[in-house]
């Protein structure tokens, strides 16, 4: 029993240990080779292709030496067979996946790894460095939203993390044996940009913006939601008389636990003030030839509003961090705010709660308390006059 290496160029299989092949190529210095696992059943030789990572061939022959030892039937290597895109294809028709209401951010956050590295792929083949390789070639790559700028580190990053998701989700459900990529690292992200704003730079955006969006600016800069879950409100989902906002699991980021939300007094006499329509239950409408209509996208609005606020580094999703940060200043516990804002870890909350330079004004410090007791200053004297003995006696 043992690992081989494929030679990439003739497809030979040798030991681990050979640096050159017959044919004159570089196995071992080589990205693109794959491991093989051989070992026998009843006298029968099997020789079993796991794919470019050696950790994972390691993994596998554990798993085939500790049944053949406990004299448990051997399975298949289920991930040696699957292939990426029949991954994908399988995770976008979940029940649970299809009732989400970013299916289509996340189909297309998906698209863009699975096809640059390719649906027919196998996935014992995937392998930190494929990742690696394609996180370096995806930054290079152009916005197709921002002239002269490169694809955002942090949209790169939310597109390896859906892969890794979807990855786990394929072996809870036993459609592979373990997740290839499931200890891929990304490095931190550096945020440069401003993300948080002050109540004046807030009042200036929303004089500079549309009138019909201005309500979704109240409040995004109010209440620790996401953008997906203020633009689809639904009056349903207001409940004006016990002053909150309720959120099914469906309308949640990861669609599995609902949410509740505190109105902010601010918010709740913007929504007495709103529009409503008897053909539409959306909350945020738009008045279109005498009609009020709900609207998705209002990025063109959005874009301009910014630009005329002089915030052009100002993105909407940043309203979560100023909102769960002034829920914070307010003076409300990590544990409420989280419950609002529908962080699950305290590490991800901290990214969300910005620490201004106000905060660092009223930075606290403990007091200093000389000691009065006759014995410590009797200690203290001592002690000195030891250190002045020392010094004499080096002199």
């Amino acid at each position: 029993m043992g690992i081989l290496v494929e030679c990439p160029k003739c497809k030979a299989r040798g030991s681990t240990r050979r640096k050159v092949c017959k044919c004159g190529y570089q196995v071992q210095k080589s990205n693109s080779k794959n491991y093989w696992i051989d070992y026998y059943i009843n006298g029968k030789r099997t020789r079993e292709r796991i794919g470019r990572s050696k950790q994972a061939a390691e993994n596998r022959l554990r798993e085939v030496e500790t049944a053949k030892a406990e004299g448990k039937h051997i399975k298949k290597n289920k991930s040696s067979m699957i292939s990426l895109g029949e991954i994908y294809n399988w995770y976008l028709e979940l029940p649970e996946v299809l009732s989400l209401s970013s299916y289509n951010t996340l189909k297309g956050r998906l698209g863009n790894p699975v096809n640059k590295i390719g649906k027919t792929l196998r996935v014992s083949e995937l392998s930190l460095e494929i990742i690696s390789q394609y996180l370096v070639a995806r930054s290079q790559e152009r916005s197709p939203w921002k002239k002269n700028d490169h694809i955002a580190i942090a949209t790169i990053h939310k597109e390896i993390g859906s892969l890794k998701a979807m990855l786990n989700t394929a072996v809870r459900y036993n459609k592979i044996e373990t997740n290839p990529i499931k200890d891929a690292s990304m490095s931190k992200l550096r945020n440069t940009r401003k993300l948080s704003i002050s109540h004046d730079e807030y009042l200036n955006l929303l004089a500079c913006a549309d009138e019909h969006i201005r309500p979704v600016l109240t409040m995004a800069y109010y209440e620790p939601m996401r953008q997906d879950e203020i633009i689809r409100l639904t009056w349903k989902e207001v409940d004006y008389k016990a002053g909150f906002i309720r959120l099914a699991a469906s309308r949640t980021k990861g669609g599995r636990e609902g949410r509740v939300i505190p109105i902010h007094p601010e918010v709740k006499k913007m929504l007495s003030s709103l529009p409503r329509s008897f053909q539409f239950n959306r909350v945020f409408l738009r008045r279109v030839n005498d009609q009020y209509k709900p609207f998705d996208n209002f990025r063109k609005s959005w874009d301009s509003a910014r630009k005329r606020a002089g915030l052009d580094d100002f993105v909407f999703h940043d309203f979560r961090h100023v909102a769960i940060s002034n829920l914070r200043k307010a003076g409300n516990s990590p544990t409420v705010i989280m419950k609002a804002s529908g962080h699950k870890t305290m590490s991800m909350f901290i990214r969300y709660n910005l620490v201004d330079e106000e905060d660092l004004k009223g930075m606290k410090w403990i007091e200093s308390k000389s000691e009065s007791n006759n014995e410590d200053i009797g200690a203290k004297i001592k002690c000195l006059d030891i250190r002045m003995m020392d010094t004499y006696m080096d002199t």
